[in-house]
């Protein structure tokens, strides 16, 4: 059917301007926002179904749909009939090999609800970009091929929404069209999914019959060739979900804070979104981490000042007082706060091609929040086949297991079940700055709480006054046989001469007490070096000058020591000496056995050592004696006080 014009009314044209696009965007403006994501197994049919939604919503400008016409007839779709998924595969590499790589985002609204929809992958590797889009969707349509049944992947994908907190779950049953729309296979696989769904935890889904390239079951239900189905269209379905928005008004107010807005010196107001409650003015609320109370004073927006807001809107609360609070704090309901804890048990999902390195430093960000935090070797991995808990030394690519974390310091948080915001997390490589993994914390320690720091009369200042010096950590790292030890001994020698108070930490000899546990895996060498760093903490704190004798492979390491001591307080230096040179050396015996294959994870043989980059200190012991090395190393940390 055309209009007057000989267009097709049932697509948008580029012609919209001026009133056009106002009335348009009125009609749009106030409707529900739903945001869902599609996932499942690779080929399933995701990218065709929401090629299909957007068709059928009328979504699509005229130019679109000749070029998508054009590109159907290049991929080989017969007839007059269109490939729905190349509206959604946007990447030349996607349309060139059929599958999605990355999350496609897409808005669509029906005369009810408005949608963002987030077409996730379906190959395993790409499991990291499903779980950017499942987190923040309020439902998830898992597709399943009529032809294949349940895969591996349909089970991945369901326990990580039901992970996620997606509580609204769609079985989409697609393909329908190529099993001749077999009600018998459909109740088959709505009865194996409802097994494993029940395993895992969810308590409810919702399956439908459907056929996203045929459009069975999508606008319209029953479809012609499905009358045994008695539900809903997909479509009506996910107008009648319950958007999570509006369940997050009904808990306690809660609102980290993003900045703090100051434009003059008569405004002084805390912007944020709220992520849970309702918050009016007048209200008493309390700072968390830091426990202040005060009352909201007034709330602003762009659009100017408000008697309320609640979750979801962006504002900028304005205190009675003159309280400390900054970006990483909370804002909340002073009579029903979050809690705040530095130890915690969590699950993570592992999206890094390098594996969890145990007791290695990363960043932790939860909300605003950013701290310092270590991950414990794993208490079990799940197998997500047979939903068995086995046990793991670290979380490769896509694993998905349960372990402790411990942040340096409190941080504000709430169960993952009762926030996202305040119990979602992601790690990040302190190194390259990428996104290793997602998280989601389940609750506090019981010895966090207990736990607290004990305030001593004497000061580590104080015990450096008394000793005539400031502390400090001279840490010197390379390879095995440079020379480490052996100049570390000369500069202290030195310094016993100047009469300082020191202390030396050599690997060898913390290896015969300390650390006679750990062996010389990747992980181990993570928890050797963190526990000299405490101990090394621990003497600068007597007022001490701290000599350390390490390898020490990993930069991460090494920054994480730097970080747990006052600013200019720790000297790396580096022993540079090439590995020919420091092989020839091989005083222990040690290269000749790595050679050989005796000894396994060896630094400089088949574990690797990663140089200083800026370290303060550097001497090469080729060109210089232990003892010129040491006296140049003097003169570099001089004056001492």
């Amino acid at each position: 059917m055309t209009d007057s014009s000989g267009k097709d009314p049932i697509y948008r044209t580029d012609a919209l301007i001026g009133e056009d696009i106002d009335a348009y965007l009125a009609q749009h403006q106030n409707k529900e926002l739903l945001r869902f994501i599609t996932c499942g197994s690779v080929d399933d049919g995701k990218s065709t179904l929401i090629g299909r939604l957007l068709y059928d919503s009328k979504m699509i400008f005229e130019d679109q749909l000749a070029a998508l016409e054009a590109d159907s007839r290049k991929s080989g779709t017969q007839g007059q009939e269109i490939d729905f998924a190349l509206l959604v595969d946007g990447l030349a590499a996607e349309r060139e090999q059929g599958i999605t790589i990355d999350v496609a985002y897409r808005f669509f609204a029906t005369e009810k609800r408005k949608f963002i929809v987030a077409d996730t992958p379906g190959h395993e590797q790409y499991t990291r970009n499903m779980v950017t889009g499942a987190s923040t969707a309020d439902a998830a349509v898992i597709l399943i091929d009529a032809r294949k049944g349940v895969l591996v992947q349909t089970r991945r994908h369901s326990y990580l929404a039901h992970l996620l907190g997606i509580k609204n779950l769609v079985l989409a049953v697609n393909k329908m069209d190529l099993v001749d729309y077999d009600q018998d296979i459909f109740d088959n696989i709505v009865r194996e999914y409802g097994e494993f769904a029940a395993e895992i935890g969810i308590e409810s889904f919702t399956a439908i019959p459907i056929s996203g390239f045929r459009g069975d079951n999508i606008t319209d239900a029953p479809s012609a060739n499905m009358p045994w189905y008695g539900g809903r269209a997909l479509i009506a379905h996910l107008e009648n979900i319950e958007i999570a928005t509006n369940a997050a008004q009904e808990k306690p107010f809660r609102m980290p804070v993003q900045w703090v807005n100051r434009p003059n010196l008569d405004f002084r107001g805390f912007s944020g979104l709220i992520s849970t409650g309702i918050v009016k003015k007048g209200d008493p609320v309390r700072i968390v981490p830091s426990g202040k109370n005060s009352t909201v004073k007034s709330i602003v927006t762009l659009d100017g000042e408000l008697d309320e807001a609640v979750a979801g809107q962006s504002v900028t609360i304005l205190l009675d007082d003159e309280i400390d609070c900054s970006r990483g704090d909370v804002i909340a309901c002073a009579d029903d706060p979050p809690e705040i804890s530095d130890q915690f048990e969590s699950t993570i999902v592992w999206m890094s091609g390098e594996a969890l390195k145990p007791g290695r430093g990363y960043w932790l960000k939860l909300a605003t929040q950013t701290v310092s935090v270590s991950v414990q070797e794993p208490k079990y991995e799940i197998n997500i086949n047979t939903m068995e808990r086995l046990a793991a030394k670290t979380l490769e690519l896509n694993a998905i297991g349960v372990a402790e974390v411990h942040t340096d310091k409190p941080i504000v948080f709430e169960s993952y079940a009762d926030s996202r915001a305040l119990g979602g997390f992601i790690l990040v490589d302190k190194i390259t700055n990428a996104t290793v993994a997602a998280g989601m914390l389940h609750f506090s320690l019981r010895r966090a709480a207990n736990v607290h720091w004990q305030a001593t009369t004497i000061t580590r200042e104080e015990h450096g006054l008394l000793k005539n010096q400031t502390p400090r950590v001279l840490w010197f790292t390379g390879l095995s046989g440079s020379g480490k030890s052996t100049i570390a001994n000369e500069v202290e020698k030195s310094l016993n001469l100047m009469n300082r108070h020191t202390f030396l930490l050599d690997g060898d000899n913390v290896r015969h007490g300390l650390n006679k546990d750990l062996g010389f895996t990747e992980a181990d060498r993570i928890e050797n070096i963190r526990r000299v760093g405490e101990v090394a903490k621990l003497m600068t704190d007597a007022g001490l000058i701290v000599l350390t004798a390490f390898i020490s492979p990993f930069r991460a390491e090494r920054k994480m020591v730097r970080e747990m001591l006052p600013e200019d307080e720790f000297i790396e230096i580096f022993v540079d000496t090439p590995l020919a040179v420091a092989e020839e050396r091989d005083v222990k015996g040690l290269y000749k056995k790595a050679r050989s294959g005796q000894l396994k994870n060896f630094t400089g043989i088949d574990s690797p050592y990663e140089p200083p980059e800026n370290p303060e200190i550097r001497v090469n012991t080729v060109e210089m004696t232990p003892a010129e090395a040491a006296d140049y190393i003097i003169r570099q940390i001089m004056p001492l006080k």
